[in-house]
């Protein structure tokens, strides 16, 4: 009886030891998402993507880059360092198109949408004893316009050229968020523009420290632009300390993508992740509030992914 019992227990002993080292054997998939600055949107937005991934996927690490921006972060995911990346519509366009002048030698041909996401809004902040209220009276003052190269600088020179002007008219630093706010404090700038969700922290911590004044963007302005992706917005009134009343803009859709080398699953399980938690997106930052299914595989510059398009056929938004 002893003897069997000892049998018995060593066939258990074994067997857990069998189970022990196949779970030690199964890696985890390691999912990087990529974001921006961390004094922007797309840091928390990213977190909270991260977050419901971790949440949400079996046998998944996910990890939080803080990049600069759109352009890094197409160049990375192109690369294979990043599996979930935000940027600005047209960035990732001129990416996937290969645009050389803003630092795409070739196309980037394996980023794959996600998702349409939530608009930036361009948002150009003086200081209010700057005399700064309109385009051109940015003639010959200092500003910041983003990091260099960054969908916030790609939408200055944009916006600059459609009102016939030129960094030649300005004093120009290329200045990421946090950096171009405390030179806004210390005055050793008189504006900066930032393209952004609305209810940025750097422009919140500035409207908190001292006066400052919206400089518009017109409607004939955008229309000039001549692209589609940027869209006629408003920032609402009281975004900001101060700001008592609406600012008319540009607003550009964001993009979450990723990369075609990613496999099918993977991204429907991100996707599904993700659009069946939007709840709890929505308290990683309010500007998630502007993400929805239904608008999710609308008016995307480059290719949906197959995994997201699975995610979305099974919900009825594609035929």
């Amino acid at each position: 009886m002893k003897s069997s019992l000892n049998r018995r227990l060593a066939v258990f002993a074994l067997a857990a030891s069998v189970a022990a080292i196949a779970a030690c054997g199964q890696q985890a998939t390691n999912i990087t998402v990529l974001t921006g600055g961390t004094s922007g949107i797309y840091y928390p937005i990213g977190v909270g993507i991260s977050q419901l991934i971790d949440k949400n996927m079996q046998n998944v690490r996910s990890s939080v880059q803080a990049t600069k921006a759109t352009v890094e972060n197409a160049n990375l995911i192109e690369a294979g360092r990043g599996e979930v990346a935000i940027g600005l519509a047209d960035t990732v366009d001129d990416a996937y198109k290969g645009n050389q002048e803003i630092g795409f030698d070739k196309p980037l041909t394996k980023l794959r949408a996600i998702a349409n996401a939530y608009p930036n809004y361009v948002q150009i902040v003086a200081r209010a004893d700057s005399g700064i209220h309109s385009l051109a009276d940015l003639k010959g003052k200092r500003i910041s316009v983003g990091a260099p190269k960054s969908g916030t600088e790609v939408n200055a020179r944009t916006i600059f050229k459609a009102a016939g002007m030129s960094y030649d008219d300005m004093t120009v630093e290329f200045l990421p968020y946090a950096e171009s706010v405390e030179l806004m404090k210390n005055r050793q700038l008189d504006a900066t523009l930032q393209s952004s969700g609305l209810g940025m922290a750097a422009y919140r911590d500035l409207a908190a420290t001292l006066p400052i004044a919206f400089v518009p963007v017109s409607e004939d302005v955008v229309g000039t632009i001549g692209n589609a992706a940027y869209q006629v917005g408003v920032i609402p009134a009281n975004t900001y300390d101060g700001q008592t009343e609406d600012v008319p803009t540009v607003k550009i859709p964001n993009l979450l993508f990723t990369s075609s080398d990613v496999d099918e699953q993977t991204v429907y399980e991100i996707t599904r992740a993700i659009f069946e938690n939007l709840d709890q997106l929505v308290s990683a930052h309010a500007a998630a509030q502007a993400i929805s299914l239904e608008n999710a595989p609308k008016d995307l510059p480059i290719p949906l992914h197959p995994g997201a398009e699975r995610y979305y056929r099974e919900k009825g938004l594609l035929e």
